[in-house]
């Protein structure tokens, strides 16, 4: 593969600049605490943020791309997006000394898309509105749902690996990567065929149809699981990966005391699964449509993450029947007090704020410090992680997000 010379001097300054950052004693620090903390060692709650506006995030071009070559336009982006983190958004992010360099695979897909209307507010944001067209009414249309077939590129994986290594291996350690964070939410997928209220309703008035077809769906899911596993696509994710839609995966019980590192396997991984859609729906129909199927994906795992943007402090009494679930996520729209009753010291408190004060008009940085210093105060006696996700909009003022960073640090040290 041909490189021009600008994109070699392009990567190599971006490469540089991160690996002189994982270079520095406080990676190891801060790799210490989130170890700790996912030990369920009551640390200071440790800050990550995640699913960034970066639409609306530039300033003074240091996220504009400039190479040609479509891989090292891709490893310029993340390159570029973590040297930005660092400078202005850092709270507990770890830096790791090693480039991953993309696997290539292939798959079929579930036997069906989206049938959806899209409404914007800002042409330049991804996030959209969405009205999805039911298409699931029948055991026909259960049927149509595939199993997926995965196609592993070994050629172009290791075609991959040797640029990136030729390009920038004698600055910072470049390996393979793989699949290391694996998002389990059947239920994210089945509403974009059945329709919000079609589904909510269907789990009352048709109820063995939604148990065929997430029975289908879940099944769909565990056959990709099994080939991406005998394919050797998985990768460990006890590091600085995201896990579930909470913090990083740093742990010394992950992988196995067995672990074979040419057989990466789930039961030596962070898995993790969530309802979102199931914000309103009772604990028993919760276990019965949603934890009922996702058991048989978490059992699978090391470790386990459960739960987005629901509400789950009311939903403790089946989770606890998780055994090897260790962080809970805790959406804006608890109760904390009831919340913090239900989770105790005895998993992490995956906390997200909620991040509609990054898009109010006008910025009150003492609003969003009071939120915080309220929940930080209830959850005391808790194992906490502050994750600021799912930011849809800054209103084009990037600071606001900055100031938010520094703030939650204030305030988590402030109750250490």
């Amino acid at each position: 593969m041909f490189v021009s010379q600008r994109d070699r001097d392009v990567l190599r300054a971006l490469v540089g600049e991160y690996a002189e950052i994982a270079a520095l004693p406080v990676q190891c620090h801060t790799v210490d605490l989130w170890r700790r903390l996912n030990s369920l060692e009551r640390v200071r709650p440790l800050i990550w943020v995640n699913e960034i506006p970066w639409q609306e995030m530039d300033v003074d071009g240091e996220l504009q791309l400039q190479c040609e070559d479509g891989l090292c336009r891709e490893i310029e982006w993340q390159l570029r997006t973590t040297l930005y983190q660092w400078r202005h958004l850092r709270g507990d992010m770890v830096v790791e000394p090693v480039l991953f360099s993309p696997v290539v695979f292939t798959e079929t897909g579930l036997g069906m898309d989206q049938k959806t209307d899209l409404v914007r507010t800002d042409d330049r944001n991804p996030v959209v509105s969405r009205h999805f067209h039911p298409q699931i009414q029948s055991d026909a249309d259960v049927e149509r749902i595939q199993m997926p077939e995965v196609t592993l590129d070994e050629e172009a994986t290791q075609r991959n690996q040797e640029l990136l290594t030729e390009l920038v291996g004698d600055l910072i350690r470049v390996e393979r990567g793989g699949v290391a964070g694996l998002w389990f939410a059947p239920w994210d997928i089945l509403i974009t065929w059945w329709g919000v209220e079609e589904a909510m309703m269907d789990l009352v008035l048709r109820p063995e149809l939604v148990h065929r077809a997430m029975d289908r769906l879940v099944t769909a899911l565990m056959h990709r699981l099994d080939q991406y596993e005998q394919l050797g696509l998985l990768a460990l994710n006890n590091n600085n990966t995201r896990i579930g839609s909470g913090g990083y995966g740093y742990t010394d019980e992950l992988p196995q005391a067995d672990f074979d590192s040419s057989h990466v396997r789930p039961i030596d991984l962070w898995g993790c699964a969530t309802a979102q859609i199931f914000s309103e729906v009772s604990p028993a129909m919760h276990e019965e449509f949603a934890l009922r199927y996702e058991r048989r994906w978490l059992e699978r795992f090391g470790l386990t993450y459960y739960g987005c943007c629901e509400p789950l402090d009311t939903k403790m009494s089946i989770l606890r029947t998780v055994p090897n679930l260790r962080k809970i996520s805790m959406s804006p729209w608890i109760k904390v007090d009831r919340a913090v009753e239900g989770v105790g010291a005895d998993y992490v408190f995956s906390f997200k704020p909620n991040p509609a004060i990054l898009a109010e008009d006008h910025w009150r940085p003492e609003v969003a410090r009071a939120q915080l210093r309220t929940v930080l105060e209830a959850t005391r006696n808790c194992v906490v992680e502050i994750i600021l996700k799912d930011i849809s909009t800054v209103r084009y003022e990037p600071q606001r997000l900055w100031e938010w960073v520094t703030l939650a640090r204030e305030e988590a040290e402030r109750v250490a």
